[in-house]
């Protein structure tokens, strides 16, 4: 061993109550002896293996990737806390230092608050209210409408309702009432028989025949055509449908999950959507939180991201620029979470090196803020406001920024005025 790297052994010997395992360009090098406790192994046997085949990276919450507090996925399931550290033993090389608390240990929480639960990862109170009452609603068959901004993880949501439920072991099934015309969308919810129409030379079973027993998710719901709103009313009113072209009723038992970025009871009002449909649909309503009122979770998913293209080897970031922080904390993030994911994709792409930098951010983050546009001299309150919304694309607390109000008072003026 060079003289440079004796303090690592040092290191590992001043640790020794606690598991501990270094590694060197993604390879163990060192671990002691609760860490092979740890892992049911002896800990001479874990050096020279690939440190993602001795345990699964999760999600992290830090500063930066020096001193960061991760989340361990290990080979029986269990989930363990660690600080991972740097130590300069000549080459770069990072030592983990799991926390063996019985309360950190296969718990979604760390003692930081963040939660990992199906894929959604938070340390904001309102997210880890709304997973408690996933863990609830799962246990019954009511059904789930499920409201959020495009991005801030709806289809996770109905997954995760679906993995707590007594369904789980059998189908999930999802589809995008948006992404479909009318006739298309109808046979492949409900299904045809041999001859419904041109080209349907057999017959095809729907996602509700195939979905029987489990759960099917409906993105995008408030984008379903009138015609086939009646044909979703029948299904969760009598559990049974009639395939295109069909003459029988087939019975079903599909738990349904829907979603949507609308107002249900605004499309109601415009006459876009059926009243007693929505009812029928927003059992259990579930609202999902804007990236941008999450403030906490921007570092907290930058990092995780971050963590794991880390661990696909091309690049390695360690540190994100002050200026690109603080950039990325002011961004308003319209996408949420999709798109911040998407932010870290692009930096690893375009970029190198240990430090992600502001010009290896998307052109969006180097571009100056586009100031209000006044509006137009002698209008009144009313129409000021539908010019906003329309101008800030629907988006309403843009809309209230234009305005120069907070969103309560933009919503009790939209109120004042009926325009909700």
């Amino acid at each position: 061993m060079k003289q440079d790297e004796t303090s690592l052994p040092q290191a590992l010997a001043d640790l020794s109550d606690d598991p501990v395992i270094a590694s060197r360009a993604g390879v163990v090098v060192l671990a002691n002896q609760a860490a092979g406790r740890m892992l049911h192994c002896e800990a001479a046997s874990l050096v020279g293996r690939a440190l993602h085949e001795v345990m699964q990276f999760e999600c992290a919450v830090g500063d930066d990737e020096a001193h960061l507090h991760c989340c361990w996925l290990l080979p029986d399931g269990r989930r363990l806390w660690g600080r991972r550290l740097e130590a300069a033993c000549g080459e770069a090389c990072r030592i983990i230092r799991f926390v063996t608390d019985a309360a950190h240990v296969g718990e979604g929480a760390d003692a930081a608050g963040v939660v990992s639960f199906h894929g959604l990862i938070s340390r904001d109170p309102t997210m880890r209210h709304t997973f408690t009452m996933i863990r609830n609603v799962a246990q019954s068959d009511a059904t789930v409408l499920v409201r959020g901004e495009s991005g801030t993880g709806k289809e996770l949501v109905a997954r995760a309702i679906h993995e707590e439920s007594s369904r789980v072991g059998r189908a999930f099934l999802a589809i995008n009432c948006a992404a479909l015309t009318p006739s298309l969308l109808d046979s492949e919810l409900f299904g045809h028989v041999r001859g419904a129409f041109t080209g349907a030379v057999k017959d095809h079973a729907g996602l509700f025949e195939r979905a029987d027993g489990g759960t099917l998710f409906l993105d995008e719901v408030a984008e379903l055509p009138l015609e086939l709103q009646a044909k979703l009313l029948r299904v969760l009113q009598e559990r049974s449908f009639i395939p295109v072209g069909g003459s029988r009723a087939v019975d079903v038992d599909v738990r349904i999950v829907a979603a949507t970025h609308r107002s249900l009871r605004a499309e109601v009002k415009a006459g876009r959507f059926r009243e007693d449909l929505m009812y029928r649909l927003r059992v259990v309503p579930l609202f999902l939180p804007p990236l941008r009122e999450r403030r906490q979770d921007v570092v907290l998913l930058l990092w995780h991201f971050i963590g794991l293209h880390n661990a696909m080897g091309v690049r390695r970031i360690q540190r994100i620029a002050p200026e690109a922080m603080r950039v990325m904390l002011d961004y308003r993030w319209p996408g949420n979470v999709r798109e911040l994911k998407n932010v870290v994709e692009y930096g690893f792409a375009v970029g190198r090196g240990e430090e992600l930098r502001l010009d290896e951010l998307p052109p969006e983050f180097r571009e100056r803020p586009a100031r209000p546009e006044p509006a137009p001299a002698g209008a009144d309150e009313a129409q000021r406001i539908r010019q906003a919304i329309e101008q800030a694309g629907g988006r309403l607390d843009e809309a209230a920024q234009r305005l120069g109000m907070s969103r309560a008072t933009l919503w009790r003026k939209r109120k004042y005025w009926g325009l909700v």
